[in-house]
Order: structure tokens, then C-alpha cells, then sequence
């Protein structure tokens, strides 16, 4: 059995385990993809709409993706460049709760024939639970002495970083809630804009998900993987609302609403905070203006 290569005292990688690992990885990704084609084929065949939402979906998973992308090839970004962009994140997540979720969530409720205040309660009942999830989550997320080696601030950091990358991708479900819900409704033409609006949303919602892991220490191509897979929800929240929709619409207002409450949190009680704790506070809220700017005129030119 042949022995591992050693340079300088340390062990260097099997070049074969690393293409074994490739190969593997390869064929899990076509074994993957030949799995969503089929669904795919079925749904379209039996359910024409509940097919239609499952592409739709997969866009925006793919626009996440596509966003994180650019940090495979990145520098290791400097601090000023972090806190700037996790402000330009927390700008498009303020901009989503406002125009991408509690103004659809309200119009979603006086369309189930609730009037002005029952709109605005429930989806008020619903921001507030939202944020009550998240400050559950706070508490119970692991502590210093739980994390692998790291101690003090790095693991304040790394569960600060969970909170962010968490509320994005709980923010991804609601609205691929909304992609489903619109292909089952009347009108085809007015769900594919909508779901081209979300999936270009989604591609800085990809990049700053990458970013933050990669600066809160995690390898790059984890914090690349993980940052394209937190689309991923988006295909199942489209599939569940294109199927439910006819039977529950009524979930509808209260899923968009507990994003925005969820998200509304984080942005609050961790990521600002954390933006303005090393002195860039005027770069991380030139930041969040241009990322609350870039959300609000894509929501509202792309309806």
C-alpha cells in the first residue's frame, strides 16, 4: 500500500482521493439533475402548473447560485469591502421585507377577503412570530465553548454569521411560495415576470451569503456551496404553493409575513451592529442605501 506524499514535514493530499472525490461529486450532481428533469416531465405532464412553478423556481435557485459564483475566484476580502457588503445585504433584505414581502403578504390577505385591519393584524401576528422564531434561534444556537476550537469573539461572529446566512434562506421560501402561487393562478404571462423579478433579486442575495462565510472563516469553496445552495428552497416553496394554493391560499400571508418579521430581526440585531462595530459605519450605510435602492426598483419595475 503506497505511502502519503510528505513535503516539509506535512502529509500532502492523495491525488487520486481528490479525483475520486470529483468523480463522485460529478456523477451525485448528473444523478441530481437526470432526478429533476424527471420530476419535472411528470409534473408537466400531470400538473401543468405545478411544472411550470417547479422551473420558475429552479430560475431563482439558479440566480442564487449564479451570485455566489464570483467568489470561487475572489481575494480574501478586506474589512472595509466585508461591512460594506453585508450592509449592501442588509439593505436588499430591508428593501425584500418591505416591497418583496409584507406589501404582497397584505395584498395576499384582503384578497382572501380580509379587510383592512384583518390584513394588516394578521400579517402584523405573523412579523412579530418571525421575529420571536429568531430570537429563540439566538438563544439556542450553539456558544463559545460548543464551536471547534474557537473561543470568545470568533464564535460570536460565526453565530452571528448563521443568523444572516439563516434569514436569507428562510426569506427564499416565502417567495418561492409566491412563484408557485402565481403559475397557479390565471395568468402565466404575469407569474414568469414574476419569477424573473425574484431570481434577479436573488443574485446578490447569493454573493452576500458566500461573502459572509468566507468572512467569518469557513473555506471558500464551502462558503461558495453553501451560498448556492440556499436557493434551493426556493423550487420547494414553488412546488408546495403551486400544489396548496387551492385548498390553503390562506398560508400565503402568514409564510411572507414571518420572513419579513425573521428578517427584520437579523438586519436589527445583528447585522448592522456588527456593520458599524469596526468603524466602517459610513461605507456599510452607503451599503444598505444601495442595496435598499437596487431591491425597491427591482420590485417595482419588474411586476
Amino acid at each position: 500500500m503506497p505511502r502519503p506524499a510528505v513535503q516539509d514535514g506535512q502529509t500532502l493530499p492523495d491525488p487520486r482521493a481528490s479525483t475520486l472525490k470529483g468523480l463522485l461529486g460529478t456523477c451525485l450532481l448528473a444523478l441530481s439533475a437526470f432526478g429533476v428533469f424527471a420530476l419535472w416531465r411528470y409534473l408537466d405532464a400531470s400538473h401543468p402548473a405545478v411544472g411550470a412553478a417547479l422551473l420558475g423556481g429552479l430560475l431563482a435557485a439558479g440566480a442564487t447560485a449564479l451570485g455566489a459564483l464570483p467568489v470561487a475566484f475572489s481575494q480574501r476580502v478586506p474589512e472595509r469591502v466585508q461591512d460594506t457588503l453585508l450592509g449592501f445585504g442588509a439593505g436588499i433584505m430591508l428593501a425584500a421585507c418591505a416591497f418583496s414581502l409584507i406589501i404582497p403578504g397584505l395584498d395576499a390577505a384582503r384578497e382572501l377577503g380580509r379587510g383592512p385591519w384583518g390584513a394588516g393584524l394578521s400579517i402584523a401576528g405573523a412579523i412579530l412570530l418571525g421575529a420571536s422564531a429568531l430570537l429563540i434561534l439566538d438563544r439556542v444556537l450553539p456558544h463559545e465553548h460548543f464551536i471547534k476550537g474557537k473561543e470568545g469573539k470568533p464564535a460570536r461572529n460565526l453565530r452571528r454569521t448563521w443568523l444572516f446566512v439563516f434569514a436569507i434562506t428562510l426569506h427564499n421560501f416565502p417567495e418561492g411560495l409566491a412563484i408557485g402561487v402565481g403559475y397557479a393562478g390565471a395568468d402565466p404571462v404575469q407569474a414568469g415576470s414574476l419569477a424573473l423579478g425574484i431570481s434577479i433579486q436573488d443574485v446578490p442575495e447569493g454573493l452576500v451569503v458566500a461573502i459572509a462565510l468566507l468572512a467569518a472563516g469557513y473555506r471558500r469553496a464551502f462558503a461558495v456551496g453553501f451560498g448556492m445552495a440556499s436557493g434551493l428552497v426556493e423550487p420547494l416553496g414553488a412546488v408546495l404553493g403551486a400544489t396548496i394554493v387551492g385548498w390553503s391560499a390562506s398560508l400565503l400571508p402568514w409564510g411572507l409575513g414571518f420572513a419579513a418579521g425573521a428578517m427584520l430581526f437579523v438586519i436589527s440585531h445583528e447585522i448592522i451592529p456588527e456593520t458599524h462595530r469596526k468603524g466602517h459605519e459610513v461605507p456599510a450605510t452607503c451599503g444598505l442605501m444601495l442595496g435598499f435602492v437596487l431591491m425597491m426598483v427591482l420590485d417595482t419595475a419588474l411586476q
